[in-house]
């Protein structure tokens, strides 16, 4: 059997497993790229390669996270006998990947945390099963909520392990203090938020990251790109009208969740259309405050709020179009593919 190249990475013709060893390592490597694509919801394997590509200009160890957290997601899913359909497409590899990130952006490197890395991505899988299980009741996306859950079980675990540190990014455990106006945002902090905001998506604070990011979602889908940028906008001029601070705004905080509902809504589970893409920037616009209530909420934990306000707010927008005429709803099951 022939592997040939489509315009989504590595095709095998007929979709039939191949009986030929050789065959399953590239098979295999598409398939985690494909997952790395799916936490931009790309099922594209050339957008996957670019988003690492992203992760490795800025940080190796974060790249070896997302290869090493998807990787293992993947197989995890092949080995559990997962649907064939949605593992090809990297559906189980996105969380696992997103996964590994944050261990290793939250805890400090070491034989033991890449071991919590492994086991940590094999549960995002089975998270992602039981939540698939569990929603299609509902016909609602599990989303990223399997990375956000299992990422935070492991956080809370290591006040308790000994042997886990972290690296002094999570939020210090407390009451949340009234914020102030600090900085002065000038045309610079907004350009840089801009592609931080994307950026920030794979916990990057890098605008170069973010420029490769925006080209991986552009060779997907030009609506994608588009939706983005718009939401990575939206985001972070709600967060500035509002007061955020000037440091927060240039880092892109307050752009990712948006980035990612902005895309979920206008080309993934949505007809598109104008009203849907209000629907979306809508959407976009309350992702800061949902990311700062979320904040808010989980720093007496001392806890990241992660990519949970997207979460909440996709699930709720995708609720509530069914009881609006002019918002259509589509597929929110299927393996989601590229779409121009």
């Amino acid at each position: 059997m022939t592997l040939r190249f489509s315009a989504s990475g590595l095709e095998i013709p007929g979709d039939k497993p191949s009986r030929n060893p050789l065959h399953h390592l590239p098979v295999l490597l598409d398939t985690v790229l494909r997952g790395l694509g799916q936490v931009m919801f790309q099922n594209n394997s050339y957008t996957g390669l670019l988003f690492l590509v992203g992760l490795a200009v800025n940080s190796l160890l974060y790249a070896a996270a997302a290869l090493v957290g998807a990787a293992s997601a993947t197989l995890a899913a092949m080995a559990m006998g997962a649907g064939r359909d949605s593992v090809r497409a990297g559906m189980f590899g996105f969380n696992g990947g997103l996964t590994g990130i944050a261990l290793l952006y939250f805890l400090e490197p070491g034989a033991l945390t890449w071991g919590c890395v492994l086991l940590a991505a094999v549960c995002s899988t089975l998270m992602m099963a039981a939540m698939q299980a569990a929603f299609s009741v509902w016909k609602l996306p599990a989303l990223t909520a399997p990375f956000v859950f299992t990422s935070l079980v492991f956080f809370l675990a290591a006040a308790r392990f000994g042997r886990l540190e972290t690296t002094g990014g999570l939020p210090t455990a407390g009451l949340p203090a009234q914020a102030s106006v600090e900085g002065v945002v000038t045309m610079a902090a907004v350009g840089e938020g801009l592609f931080t905001g994307i950026a920030q998506v794979f916990f990057q604070d890098s605008v170069f990251s973010g420029v490769v990011f925006v080209l991986g979602l552009l060779v997907a889908s030009r609506r994608a790109c588009l939706a983005a940028l718009l939401g990575s906008l939206v985001g972070l001029l709600v967060a500035w009208l509002m007061g955020a601070a000037e440091p927060a705004i240039r880092a892109g905080a307050f752009g990712f969740n948006s980035v990612l509902a902005a895309i979920a809504l206008t080309s993934v589970f949505l007809v598109p259309g104008r009203a849907v893409a209000v629907y979306a920037l809508l959407a976009a616009a309350v992702a800061p405050f949902v990311a700062a209530a979320c904040a808010a909420a989980l720093e007496p934990l001392g806890m990241p709020a992660l990519t949970l306000p997207f979460v909440l707010v996709t699930w709720v927008f995708l609720f509530a179009c069914r009881g609006l005429a002019r918002i259509q709803a589509g597929s929110s099951t299927a393996p989601r593919g590229s779409q121009d």
